[in-house]
Protein backbone atom coordinates (compact mmCIF):
# COMPACT_ATOMS: atom_id res chain seq x y z
CA UNK A 1 0.00 0.00 0.00
CA UNK A 2 1.52 2.88 -1.15
CA UNK A 3 1.37 6.62 1.03
CA UNK A 4 -0.71 8.00 -1.43
CA UNK A 5 -3.42 5.48 -0.69
CA UNK A 6 -3.17 5.78 2.94
CA UNK A 7 -3.86 9.40 3.01
CA UNK A 8 -7.02 8.44 0.49
CA UNK A 9 -8.41 6.24 2.67
CA UNK A 10 -7.71 8.16 6.02
CA UNK A 11 -9.40 11.13 4.34
CA UNK A 12 -12.06 9.34 3.41
CA UNK A 13 -12.73 8.33 7.17
CA UNK A 14 -12.28 11.42 8.27
CA UNK A 15 -14.95 12.38 6.40
CA UNK A 16 -17.44 9.90 8.41
CA UNK A 17 -15.84 10.80 11.46
CA UNK A 18 -16.64 14.79 10.64
CA UNK A 19 -20.34 13.65 9.41
CA UNK A 20 -21.33 12.02 12.60
CA UNK A 21 -19.64 14.73 14.97
CA UNK A 22 -21.66 17.61 13.07
CA UNK A 23 -24.94 15.64 13.56
CA UNK A 24 -24.12 15.17 17.29
CA UNK A 25 -23.49 18.83 17.81
CA UNK A 26 -26.76 19.54 15.85
CA UNK A 27 -28.43 16.97 18.21
CA UNK A 28 -26.80 18.49 21.47
CA UNK A 29 -28.31 21.73 20.09
CA UNK A 30 -31.85 20.60 21.22
CA UNK A 31 -31.43 20.46 24.63
CA UNK A 32 -31.78 23.42 26.19
CA UNK A 33 -28.26 24.48 27.64
CA UNK A 34 -25.78 22.14 25.61
CA UNK A 35 -21.90 22.16 26.91
CA UNK A 36 -19.68 24.57 24.97
CA UNK A 37 -17.01 22.04 24.17
CA UNK A 38 -19.81 20.17 22.08
CA UNK A 39 -19.76 22.77 19.43
CA UNK A 40 -15.58 21.86 19.40
CA UNK A 41 -15.95 18.44 18.31
CA UNK A 42 -16.27 18.73 14.48
CA UNK A 43 -13.03 20.87 14.49
CA UNK A 44 -9.81 18.12 14.83
CA UNK A 45 -11.46 15.75 11.71
CA UNK A 46 -12.25 18.97 10.11
CA UNK A 47 -8.30 20.52 10.58
CA UNK A 48 -6.98 16.89 9.79
CA UNK A 49 -9.22 16.63 6.86
CA UNK A 50 -8.07 19.96 5.13
CA UNK A 51 -4.41 18.87 5.88
CA UNK A 52 -5.19 15.43 4.09
CA UNK A 53 -7.57 17.42 1.22
CA UNK A 54 -4.57 19.74 0.49
CA UNK A 55 -2.18 16.73 0.11
CA UNK A 56 -4.90 15.06 -2.51
CA UNK A 57 -4.91 18.56 -4.31
CA UNK A 58 -1.49 19.20 -5.03
CA UNK A 59 -0.76 15.71 -5.79
CA UNK A 60 -1.06 16.10 -9.17
CA UNK A 61 0.86 19.18 -9.73
CA UNK A 62 3.91 17.57 -8.06
CA UNK A 63 3.69 14.65 -10.02
CA UNK A 64 3.15 16.47 -12.95
CA UNK A 65 6.54 18.85 -12.01
CA UNK A 66 8.81 15.69 -11.27
CA UNK A 67 8.06 14.67 -14.83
Amino acid sequence: MTFNHTVRQTHRWLSIIFTLTVIVAMAANWHPAPPEWVYYLPLPPLLLMLLSGLYLFALPYLKKRQA
